[in-house]
């Protein structure tokens, strides 16, 4: 443990003479970066969905939680007597804090959306709806609608809970969803490492050949290669969650521009993202050429 911060230490400083070992340019340092720099743009892509979903849920959940809906299904003409006998119900009821009948336009404007402005929803028979909207403590729903169902057997409470359990599970799945992308991408750039570390080494197996006949050790000569990969890793991810960072915010302005992905972005403590992935990204290159080079290192011996 105490080797490997040392490592991690001369890292950040650097060592002139191991650099010298690794070439400074070839296919593994452009492989090096662009694979890094994809991966990164997936992964902000992966943890901004996770962060937006989120966010979309517990708004959603919110807002349903605010208010409940009443629906009265009598005939138009027992409906006046029905409305009457719930409002009764409601305004009885411990938890409720106030009740609203909706307007007929009210009524006719929900129902645009569905069916066009030029449907004629006058001649349908319509449910009378009341919104419930409850104290800070709430009210029982299971309570009401035993209430309901023996005083007014023609209402029907709606409390939102059949919205808000999906919006949940959605949400639970989305943010899994991400971390199976995320655990995904990491791999990828463990392999792709790795596989660009094996392949820098083997092309310099002469060199390392020549350094071990005037004493270098394994650990000098890994040090340069973990340093040179590690670094590439850590400017291709900075490319790649820059080039994220415009996509989602070219997106999310147009988004907000037309009505929809209001809250899809980085918000508040959320931008510590950006930052966090490229060091990440540096440290699964450190620790997958530090292994990989140590363990070709013994099989060149």
């Amino acid at each position: 443990m105490k080797s490997i911060f040392a490592e991690i230490r001369g890292l950040l400083i650097g060592d002139t003479r191991a650099a010298m070992v690794v070439p400074p340019t070839g296919f593994t340092a452009y492989l090096t970066i662009f694979s890094t720099a994809t991966m990164a743009f997936l992964g902000i892509f992966a943890v901004v969905m996770a962060l937006s979903a989120g966010r979309v849920a517990d708004r959603w959940a919110q807002e349903l939680a605010k208010s409940a809906t009443v629906l009265v299904t009598a005939s138009q003409d027992q409906m006046q007597d029905a409305v009457a006998a719930t409002v009764r119900v409601l305004e009885t009821t411990a938890g409720v804090g106030s009740i609203r009948v909706l307007s007929d336009d009210e009524q006719r404007d929900l129902l645009v959306p569905w069916f066009g402005p030029d449907m004629p929803v006058d001649v349908l028979p319509l449910p009378q709806l009341i919104e419930v909207i409850p104290t800070s403590d709430g009210f029982d729903p299971e309570g009401l609608r035993l209430r309901l169902q023996g005083e007014a057997p023609d209402a029907i409470l709606d409390d939102h809970g059949r919205w808000q359990k999906p919006l949940i599970r959605a949400a639970q799945r989305l943010r899994l969803f991400s971390l199976f992308c995320l655990s995904l991408i990491a791999i990828t750039i463990i392999a792709v490492v790795t596989l660009a570390a094996k392949a820098a080494l083997s092309a310099n197996a002469k060199t390392i050949h020549v350094l071990r006949l005037v004493g270098a050790t394994d650990e000098f000569v890994a040090k340069a290669f973990v340093r040179r990969f590690t670094l590439r890793a850590i400017v291709g991810a900075a490319v790649g969650v820059i080039m994220g960072i415009i996509a989602i915010m070219l997106l999310s302005n147009a988004g907000k521009a037309a009505g929809f992905l209001t809250d899809f972005g980085l918000m508040g403590i959320n931008w510590l993202w950006p930052l966090i992935l490229p060091l990440l990204f540096g440290l699964l290159a450190f620790f997958a050429t530090r292994a990989a080079a140590l363990r070709l290192l013994r099989e060149l011996t």
